[in-house]
Protein backbone atom coordinates (compact mmCIF):
# COMPACT_ATOMS: atom_id res chain seq x y z
CA UNK A 1 0.00 0.00 0.00
CA UNK A 2 1.82 3.39 -1.08
CA UNK A 3 1.42 7.05 0.43
CA UNK A 4 -1.51 7.99 -1.63
CA UNK A 5 -3.62 4.84 -0.84
CA UNK A 6 -2.98 4.85 2.50
CA UNK A 7 -3.92 8.90 2.32
CA UNK A 8 -6.87 7.59 0.63
CA UNK A 9 -7.99 5.12 3.39
CA UNK A 10 -7.37 7.80 5.84
CA UNK A 11 -10.15 9.83 4.21
CA UNK A 12 -12.12 6.95 4.16
CA UNK A 13 -11.96 6.26 8.03
CA UNK A 14 -12.56 10.10 8.70
CA UNK A 15 -15.88 9.76 7.36
CA UNK A 16 -17.74 8.09 10.15
CA UNK A 17 -15.87 10.34 12.82
CA UNK A 18 -17.39 13.12 10.88
CA UNK A 19 -21.00 11.63 10.28
CA UNK A 20 -21.01 10.75 14.10
CA UNK A 21 -19.80 14.53 14.94
CA UNK A 22 -22.85 15.95 13.06
CA UNK A 23 -25.48 13.26 14.22
CA UNK A 24 -24.91 12.47 17.28
CA UNK A 25 -25.54 15.10 20.53
CA UNK A 26 -22.55 15.03 22.18
CA UNK A 27 -22.76 17.47 24.44
CA UNK A 28 -19.57 19.56 23.41
CA UNK A 29 -21.54 23.02 23.53
CA UNK A 30 -21.78 26.25 21.46
CA UNK A 31 -19.39 28.83 20.38
CA UNK A 32 -20.77 32.33 19.77
CA UNK A 33 -18.39 34.44 17.42
CA UNK A 34 -19.28 37.34 14.89
CA UNK A 35 -23.09 37.20 14.98
CA UNK A 36 -22.67 33.10 14.49
CA UNK A 37 -23.99 30.33 17.09
CA UNK A 38 -22.09 27.47 15.83
CA UNK A 39 -21.98 23.75 17.77
CA UNK A 40 -18.19 22.97 18.89
CA UNK A 41 -19.29 19.36 16.93
CA UNK A 42 -19.71 21.30 13.83
CA UNK A 43 -16.75 23.12 14.58
CA UNK A 44 -14.95 19.71 14.73
CA UNK A 45 -16.87 18.35 11.72
CA UNK A 46 -16.33 21.09 9.59
CA UNK A 47 -12.25 20.94 10.15
CA UNK A 48 -11.99 16.76 9.48
CA UNK A 49 -14.19 17.98 6.18
CA UNK A 50 -11.54 20.47 5.34
CA UNK A 51 -8.83 18.09 6.15
CA UNK A 52 -10.37 15.37 4.51
CA UNK A 53 -11.08 17.23 1.31
CA UNK A 54 -7.14 18.27 0.71
CA UNK A 55 -6.18 14.60 1.64
CA UNK A 56 -8.36 14.60 -1.88
CA UNK A 57 -5.80 17.04 -3.59
CA UNK A 58 -3.09 15.63 -1.97
CA UNK A 59 -3.12 12.18 -2.49
CA UNK A 60 -3.74 12.61 -6.23
CA UNK A 61 -1.06 14.69 -6.51
CA UNK A 62 1.46 12.46 -4.94
CA UNK A 63 -0.30 9.94 -7.12
CA UNK A 64 0.50 11.65 -10.32
CA UNK A 65 3.81 13.33 -9.38
CA UNK A 66 5.70 9.88 -8.33
CA UNK A 67 3.43 7.66 -10.74
CA UNK A 68 1.76 5.67 -7.69
CA UNK A 69 -1.26 5.25 -9.30
CA UNK A 70 -2.68 2.01 -8.83
CA UNK A 71 -6.30 0.38 -9.73
CA UNK A 72 -7.29 0.28 -5.55
CA UNK A 73 -6.70 4.10 -6.19
CA UNK A 74 -8.87 4.62 -9.10
CA UNK A 75 -11.45 2.92 -7.52
CA UNK A 76 -10.93 4.14 -3.88
CA UNK A 77 -10.27 8.20 -4.01
CA UNK A 78 -13.30 9.04 -6.34
CA UNK A 79 -15.63 7.01 -3.99
CA UNK A 80 -14.19 8.54 -0.43
CA UNK A 81 -14.80 12.12 -2.58
CA UNK A 82 -18.53 10.93 -3.12
CA UNK A 83 -18.80 9.29 -0.22
CA UNK A 84 -17.73 12.07 1.96
CA UNK A 85 -19.38 14.92 0.11
CA UNK A 86 -22.73 12.82 -0.19
CA UNK A 87 -22.49 12.22 3.96
CA UNK A 88 -22.14 15.85 4.42
CA UNK A 89 -25.06 17.30 2.09
CA UNK A 90 -27.50 14.58 3.41
CA UNK A 91 -26.76 15.44 7.01
CA UNK A 92 -26.87 19.38 5.84
CA UNK A 93 -30.53 18.18 4.68
CA UNK A 94 -31.25 16.18 8.29
CA UNK A 95 -30.27 19.67 9.70
CA UNK A 96 -32.34 21.81 7.86
CA UNK A 97 -29.67 23.83 6.76
CA UNK A 98 -29.64 22.99 3.16
CA UNK A 99 -32.42 23.04 0.73
CA UNK A 100 -32.99 19.31 -0.03
CA UNK A 101 -34.30 19.69 -3.58
CA UNK A 102 -30.42 21.21 -4.24
CA UNK A 103 -28.69 18.44 -2.77
CA UNK A 104 -31.01 15.61 -4.71
CA UNK A 105 -29.33 17.53 -7.92
CA UNK A 106 -26.14 17.22 -6.74
CA UNK A 107 -26.35 13.68 -5.57
CA UNK A 108 -28.14 12.62 -8.53
CA UNK A 109 -25.45 14.19 -11.20
CA UNK A 110 -22.40 12.42 -9.36
CA UNK A 111 -24.59 8.76 -10.01
CA UNK A 112 -24.94 9.95 -13.35
CA UNK A 113 -21.97 10.98 -14.11
CA UNK A 114 -20.80 7.68 -12.38
CA UNK A 115 -22.82 5.72 -14.35
CA UNK A 116 -21.90 7.43 -17.29
CA UNK A 117 -17.80 6.97 -16.77
CA UNK A 118 -18.76 3.12 -15.81
CA UNK A 119 -20.15 2.84 -19.46
CA UNK A 120 -17.19 4.34 -20.96
CA UNK A 121 -14.48 2.04 -19.31
CA UNK A 122 -16.45 -0.32 -20.55
CA UNK A 123 -15.50 0.82 -24.09
CA UNK A 124 -12.61 1.03 -23.31
CA UNK A 125 -12.46 5.14 -23.14
CA UNK A 126 -11.49 6.92 -20.00
CA UNK A 127 -13.54 10.92 -19.52
CA UNK A 128 -11.06 12.82 -17.47
CA UNK A 129 -12.44 15.72 -14.71
CA UNK A 130 -13.30 18.43 -16.96
CA UNK A 131 -13.03 22.57 -15.99
CA UNK A 132 -16.65 22.76 -15.28
CA UNK A 133 -16.42 19.53 -12.76
CA UNK A 134 -13.24 20.82 -10.94
CA UNK A 135 -15.59 24.35 -10.45
CA UNK A 136 -18.37 21.88 -9.40
CA UNK A 137 -15.68 20.15 -6.80
CA UNK A 138 -14.32 23.67 -5.55
CA UNK A 139 -17.64 25.33 -4.85
CA UNK A 140 -18.75 22.43 -3.19
CA UNK A 141 -15.99 21.99 -1.23
CA UNK A 142 -16.00 26.21 0.19
CA UNK A 143 -20.10 25.45 0.41
CA UNK A 144 -20.29 22.38 2.99
CA UNK A 145 -17.73 23.91 5.74
CA UNK A 146 -19.42 27.39 4.92
CA UNK A 147 -22.96 25.45 5.93
CA UNK A 148 -21.40 23.10 8.78
CA UNK A 149 -20.44 26.21 10.12
CA UNK A 150 -23.42 28.47 9.79
CA UNK A 151 -22.14 30.98 7.53
CA UNK A 152 -19.29 32.10 9.64
CA UNK A 153 -17.50 34.19 8.78
CA UNK A 154 -20.45 35.86 7.29
CA UNK A 155 -23.25 35.37 9.00
CA UNK A 156 -22.50 39.47 10.58
CA UNK A 157 -23.23 40.92 6.97
CA UNK A 158 -26.67 39.12 6.52
CA UNK A 159 -25.42 37.87 3.23
CA UNK A 160 -25.59 33.91 2.84
CA UNK A 161 -22.58 33.23 1.34
CA UNK A 162 -22.81 29.71 2.55
CA UNK A 163 -25.87 29.79 -0.06
CA UNK A 164 -24.42 31.14 -2.68
CA UNK A 165 -21.87 28.82 -2.92
CA UNK A 166 -24.67 25.86 -2.77
CA UNK A 167 -26.37 27.53 -5.63
CA UNK A 168 -23.02 28.14 -7.36
CA UNK A 169 -22.01 24.66 -6.53
CA UNK A 170 -25.45 23.17 -8.24
CA UNK A 171 -25.51 25.66 -11.20
CA UNK A 172 -22.10 24.13 -12.31
CA UNK A 173 -23.25 20.93 -11.11
CA UNK A 174 -26.30 20.64 -13.66
CA UNK A 175 -23.49 22.63 -16.41
CA UNK A 176 -20.92 20.03 -15.97
CA UNK A 177 -23.38 16.99 -15.54
CA UNK A 178 -24.81 18.16 -19.28
CA UNK A 179 -21.68 18.51 -20.46
CA UNK A 180 -19.82 15.42 -19.75
CA UNK A 181 -22.93 13.69 -21.31
CA UNK A 182 -23.08 16.03 -24.56
CA UNK A 183 -19.63 14.75 -25.02
CA UNK A 184 -20.06 11.37 -24.23
CA UNK A 185 -23.34 11.33 -26.11
CA UNK A 186 -22.08 8.73 -28.97
CA UNK A 187 -21.81 6.09 -25.98
CA UNK A 188 -25.78 5.94 -26.35
CA UNK A 189 -25.92 5.50 -29.98
CA UNK A 190 -27.49 2.54 -31.26
CA UNK A 191 -28.69 1.31 -27.86
CA UNK A 192 -32.02 3.24 -27.69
Amino acid sequence: MNLPNKITVARIILIPIFVVLCVVPLGLGTVTWLDSTIPVSNIIAAIIFIVAALTDWFDGHLARKYNLITNFGKFADPLADKLLVAAAFIILVEQHIAPSWVIIIIISREFAVTGLRLLLVEGGEVMAAGQLGKIKTFTQMIAIPLLLLHNWPFEWTGIRIDLVFLYVCAFFTVWSGWDYFYKNRNIFKGSM
